[in-house]
């Protein structure tokens, strides 16, 4: 069919207009339709809601949004508070011990390394059958704190291991 075809049916259709229904279709329609109360104007197929669900309705508008504000004036009341690190962490000027709690680390320096260790390319097979080839990399991440005035020094080390897809080969 072509685009003008296609035009001059949806034309024809536009212009034929729709059948009227069966009486007896129409009948069971009317019949099937809840009764209305007089005076009271209701949509068709909808049920009156109890008052105590109306109720828990009305409670639940306001109750969800006073919850979020609750959370999150929780979360930054939380966040304000200072950090005290939950590890004994000994060195000169900190307390010793398990059960104590220490002061605040305030790192005079910081450093962030990220090391290439290795890097190379695979290829693996798909389920249908079609090759797909990888570039995998082997990363050592290393971050270093460091408090002068405490004589502190926090190092971690993390490898990390990066697999990307670089393309698909087709044949």
């Amino acid at each position: 069919m072509t685009d003008h075809e296609q035009e001059k049916f949806e034309l024809q259709l536009r212009r034929t207009k729709p059948a009227r229904p069966a009486e007896d279709f129409t009948a069971r329609l009317l019949a099937a339709e809840p009764k209305v109360r007089a005076g009271v104007k209701s949509a068709p197929f909808v049920r009156p809601v109890p008052n105590f669900l109306r109720m828990v309705r009305q409670s639940l508008r306001w109750l969800i949004p006073a919850t979020a504000v609750v959370l999150a004036m929780t979360v930054a009341w939380h966040r304000s508070l200072p950090f005290v690190s939950r590890s004994s962490i000994s060195g000169p000027g900190s307390p010793t011990g398990t059960g104590a709690a220490t002061t605040l680390l305030k790192a005079d320096d910081v450093k962030i390394n990220q090391r290439l260790m290795s890097s190379f390319d695979a290829v693996a097979r798909l389920p249908g059958g079609e090759p797909v080839r990888f570039r995998c990399e082997n990363w050592m991440d290393q971050v270093v704190l460091s408090d002068k005035s405490r004589g502190l020094v926090v190092e971690n080390s993390k490898p990390r291991v990066e697999v990307v897809a670089m393309g698909f080969e087709t044949y």
